[in-house]
């Protein structure tokens, strides 16, 4: 296919292989480079890969970079860095801080005349247009969002971050008795701390103070705090053997009423066998609306509400209309 669109990928974790595998999947794109703070070579790919001190190097020969760092340090960093060259899509997901990044990227990319997309994934992301579509559609009515079973990227990360951790897995497990009563219709208010487990498995390093480990576990805010967290310290064996998968998934529900006191209910969910390899595939899905969008002129920071779905797409509107409408 003529005109690709030319993607790089900023990080080569767990979301950067899934990223290069998504790619793959899309004949309408190109990888162009992994840009990588480890030695290049060390990376087991046939890609092309650079250090990303070398990333200025690719400024006219990329469309859109995926970022693929984590959001507990990387992309605080990397965002505003590659957005002041480059078209870019990110999967920042920590809830609370999302206003404070948007307008961090904003300044950057409006600045550059870049565009940007933040919190791309499918929590935020998917599930974010699904608990808008909700409340649009029954604005009588509560939405309830739940996670899991599964390990959440964003929290292991945040765990393996705290000095002394050699590896850990976080699992957030739905409250079973608290997801029936939603989904019988049950007008319940129950923030998302008691609607959510958390199952920490840690490993760290010979030596270090569990106590101040697990106390710092149990207090970040915006991760841990408030929640039912457990957490087990075992071995990087145990770890490899039980806690190596990455399934995930969750729901959102919205339930109201029509007419005079009609119940409904709408849900989305989601069962994932791997979850970094799906946000990913979101992630690349969005990074061709970006480049869409960019070509139309669009600059600064937007988000999942901003993008039109048929940009999603690389078919025609006609097609679309035709297939799927």
């Amino acid at each position: 296919m003529n005109n690709k669109i030319k993607i790089g990928i900023v990080g080569y974790g767990n979301l950067g292989q899934g990223a290069e595998l998504a790619i793959n999947q899309n004949p309408d794109m190109e990888l162009i480079a992994i840009f990588t703070r480890r030695e290049p070579n060390s990376l087991d790919t046939e890609s092309k890969v650079e250090n990303i001190s070398n990333i200025l190097d690719y400024k006219d020969k990329i469309n859109v970079m995926i970022l693929c760092g984590g959001s507990a340090k990387d992309l605080d960093e990397q965002g505003p860095m590659v957005a002041e060259y480059f078209n870019t899509v990110d999967s920042f997901d920590n809830h609370g801080r999302i206003p404070e990044y948007f307008d961090k990227i904003n300044g950057v990319s409006s600045k550059s005349k870049n565009l940007s997309l933040i919190s791309i994934g499918w929590d935020p992301g998917l599930f974010s247009l699904n608990r808008l579509l909700g409340q649009c559609v029954l604005p009588n009515g509560r939405d309830y969002t739940f996670w899991g079973n599964g390990v959440s990227q964003g929290h292991s990360d945040a765990i393996r971050r705290i000095k002394g951790v050699k590896n850990g897995v976080q699992y957030t497990v739905p409250v079973k008795e608290v997801l029936d009563k939603v989904r019988n219709c049950e007008d319940i208010n129950v923030p998302p701390c008691e609607r959510h487990k958390r199952i920490c498995y840690v490993v760290c390093e010979d030596n270090e103070d569990l106590n101040r480990i697990e106390n710092e576990i149990r207090i970040m805010p915006n991760y841990f705090a408030g929640y039912d967290t457990s957490i087990s310290f075992i071995s990087e064996e145990e770890l490899k053997i039980n806690h190596s998968k990455m399934p995930h998934g969750g729901f959102v529900i919205r339930t109201g009423n029509t007419g005079l006191d009609t119940k409904q209910k709408m849900e989305f969910n989601l069962t994932l066998e791997s979850n970094p390899e799906f946000t990913s595939s979101v992630l690349v899905a969005y990074a061709r609306a970006v480049h869409r969008m960019a070509c139309e002129g669009k600059t600064g920071a937007i988000t999942i509400f901003d993008v039109p779905l048929g940009y999603l797409s690389p078919k025609t509107g006609e097609e679309l209309r035709k297939e799927l409408l």
